[in-house]
């Protein structure tokens, strides 16, 4: 009876032995491993205010003519476009139709150029029928390249492109 306890004894505190063995090198080796750099910092681009001004020779507010506006919107992809954006053409924009879109039931529609006299400029114009059929409009034109943008705004009724800084709008 005894040498029986004593086999017992022994095959419980090898079973304990190689679990406690298991988990010291299990904690050795996390301990030694590095998931990630200590010294490493969060990629962070701080933003160049020197940038070049693209509509520096443009006021800071032009009054938008909406039909010319809405002409863009029945240019074909691919086709150039020049249109005199103002009411008093002093703001012309030409360009390539990159892209047109409409949906649901013709009551969103957009249009995105890019510019061939403003370089790396992209107007971006959509046109929106809302449920108590008035029109509304927004859109941009803006180069990443650039430290201005024009935005367009609705001011009393009439449609006004707005300058605005670049880093007024985007984060990088």
């Amino acid at each position: 009876l005894s040498i029986n306890i004593l086999l017992t004894l022994k095959k419980c505190t090898m079973k304990s032995l190689r679990t406690t063995i298991l988990c010291v090198s299990i904690s050795l080796c996390s301990l030694c491993s590095f998931a990630q750099k200590p010294d490493q910092s969060i990629p962070f681009n701080k933003p160049n205010y020197n940038k070049p001004k693209l509509f520096s020779n443009l006021p800071d507010s032009i009054s938008i003519s909406i039909d010319n506006l809405n002409s863009l919107f029945n240019t074909q992809v691919g086709r150039a476009s020049s249109v005199y954006l103002s009411d008093n053409s002093i703001f012309k924009f030409e360009g390539l139709v990159m892209s047109t879109s409409s949906k649901y039931g013709n009551t969103m529609n957009s249009v995105v150029i890019r510019s061939t006299n403003y370089n790396g400029a992209t107007l971006t114009i959509s046109k929106t029928m809302n449920a108590d059929e008035t029109i509304s409009y927004s859109g941009r034109i803006i180069s990443f390249q650039s430290g201005d943008l024009f935005e367009l705004q609705n001011k009393d009724g009439h449609l006004t492109l707005v300058k605005r800084n670049f880093y007024d709008l985007v984060n990088e």
